[in-house]
């Protein structure tokens, strides 16, 4: 696939990042991620037309892209800064993955469906995204071999907090994610302090497909 990024498509991720700022999305380390990853490289060419509207759409296993402003919102909460060590629970298209690099993260991302990690994994490379690291593996066990991290995002709605995700994060690190059954999850950011004890903040109700169960053993 020849992955093209033409006037119009820049034209139209200006458009995209003035309409987050009016959802809320400030951080303008964020909004320049958000307008230089053509979105539309990440999705069915049925969809290329709307690729850069304020919508959710299927990318195939059962998943979705999130919507820009999720994306962007989950972002802002993450506060990285570069260099900073992400860890992703829920790879997916890559979209997202490819705003953390942009955002100067050095990304680790797990996917747990293999048909988006085989894809994945060969597109993003291709997109110019050497970087990251891809893992086919349960997000509910997070990567201990490579903790701790700075910061944490999960992609998917969580029914709890996954235990092991809080030991993999770093003191004085933030986790960001949707806990929740059904249509609807909160968004979450998890604080840990250098001590080690967590407080938790609450942003809001966000849909998103549910975090897949753990492998049975």
């Amino acid at each position: 696939m020849a992955y093209i990024d033409e006037f119009k498509d820049k034209g139209n991720r200006k458009k995209l990042v003035k309409l987050l700022e009016e959802r809320g999305i400030k951080d303008k380390n964020v909004l320049a991620a958000i307008e230089k990853v053509p979105r539309h490289w990440f999705l069915d060419t049925a969809f290329y037309n709307q690729a850069y509207s304020d919508q959710a759409f299927k990318i195939g296993a059962g998943q979705t892209i999130s919507h820009p402003s999720t994306v962007g919102f989950q972002s802002q909460l993450l506060m990285i800064e570069k260099g900073e060590k992400v860890l992703e629970i829920g790879t997916g298209s890559g979209y997202q993955t490819a705003i953390l690099c942009e955002l100067g993260a050095k990304v680790f991302s797990i996917e747990r469906q293999k048909a988006l990690f085989d894809r994945t994994k060969v597109a993003l490379p291709a997109m110019g995204y050497n970087s990251p690291r891809l893992f086919y593996g349960d997000g509910y066990l997070g990567l201990p071999g490579f903790a701790p991290f700075d910061k944490i995002i999960v992609t998917a709605g969580a029914p709890f907090i996954p235990p092991a995700l809080i030991e993999q994060l770093k003191p004085g690190g933030i986790m960001v994610i949707p806990v929740g059954e059904g249509p609807k999850q909160a968004m979450i950011s998890v604080v840990k302090a250098p001590d080690g004890t967590t407080e938790t903040f609450q942003y809001g109700d966000f849909s998103f497909v549910p975090l897949l169960e753990q492998k049975s053993k």
